[in-house]
């Protein structure tokens, strides 16, 4: 059996994906995981104080990508110990006429 607040919640997120859910501040503090859930699934979801919107939660743009973090392959990558020699038969053939 589930309690008021389960239902209303279930309730909410089992509607319609095109229309985005409305819902108190209170209840999206006590459900928070829940909805990232259903943002990640492709819902978009109104946070509202007081009946003002005060957020908007959706899933990133396709386009968002995570920023690079630098140092993330230190230590995985080795270059040759010749990596800056030019091979003899490279240099032989810019000696050439052209």
């Amino acid at each position: 059996m589930m309690t008021h607040r389960e239902d209303h919640m279930s309730e909410q997120l089992s509607g319609s994906q095109s229309a985005p859910l409305k819902i108190g501040v209170r209840e999206f503090r006590g459900n928070l995981t829940a909805y990232l859930r259903q943002a990640r699934q492709g819902s978009t979801i109104l946070v509202t104080s007081h009946d003002e919107i005060v957020a908007e939660l959706r899933p990133p743009s396709p386009s968002y990508r995570p920023r690079r973090q630098p140092g993330a392959l230190r230590g995985r990558i080795k270059l040759s110990d010749d990596f800056d020699e030019t091979p003899q038969d490279m240099l032989d053939s810019m000696d050439g006429v052209l």
